[in-house]
This record gives C-alpha cells, sequence and structure tokens, in this order.
C-alpha cells in the first residue's frame, strides 16, 4: 500500500533536520524494513515535509515501530525539530493524505 503523509519541520530547524536524516540508524532503517516498508521518501518545500511510503500494512508498521526503542529515541529527537510531527500510535495509522487524483 501507498501512504502519503504531512510533517512541518520548524522554520529555524530545517539544517537541524536535514542533517539527522543524513545520519538515520541503520538499527531504525532495518526495523523499518522488517515492519514492511519498502520504500520512504521526504520531500521538503520551505517548512512542509511531504512523505511517501510503500509498505504493505501502514497500521502494522506503526505497531511494530511505536515502541521500539530505536524508534523512540528517533521520535524523540524530531519532536524537537518539527512543529507537526508524525504520530506513530494507533490513531496514526489514519493519517495518510486522501488521494484527489491517480494517473
Amino acid at each position: 500500500m501507498r501512504v502519503a503523509l504531512h510533517t512541518r519541520v520548524r522554520a529555524d530547524r530545517i539544517a537541524a533536520y536535514e542533517e539527522a536524516h543524513r545520519e538515520v540508524p541503520a538499527e531504525l532503517t532495518r526495523a523499518i524494513r522488517a515492519a514492511g516498508c519498502t520504500s520512504w521518501t521526504i520531500w521538503r518545500s520551505g517548512t512542509d515535509l511531504f512523505h511517501l511510503l510503500d509498505c504493505e500494512d501502514y497500521a502494522r508498521l506503526l505497531a511494530e515501530l511505536e515502541t521500539l526503542p530505536v524508534n523512540v529515541e528517533w521520535q524523540a529527537r524530531m519532536a524537537e525539530l518539527l512543529d507537526v510531527v508524525h504520530d506513530y500510535s494507533g490513531d496514526g495509522a489514519d493519517a495518510g493524505l486522501p488521494v484527489v487524483w491517480q494517473l
């Protein structure tokens, strides 16, 4: 399944956000893949961040990552950089952007 998400980086933390993503922990990327995600891309337009991920089951992905220590630590780091964060709770499964048009 394909999921699109929207988050927002703090205007004064853009450089730190981009730097953090040059150093995503290998343990976290392995966990994301093991939870069924085959790709995850983030684009930035000003402070708006648009994520597109492909995964087997988004709710399962969130459930497997929600309490994983490496993800909890990463999300705490991201919370310092973001105005709008990605929700890893069960409620986050409904956070995907609705499809308006597709070719």
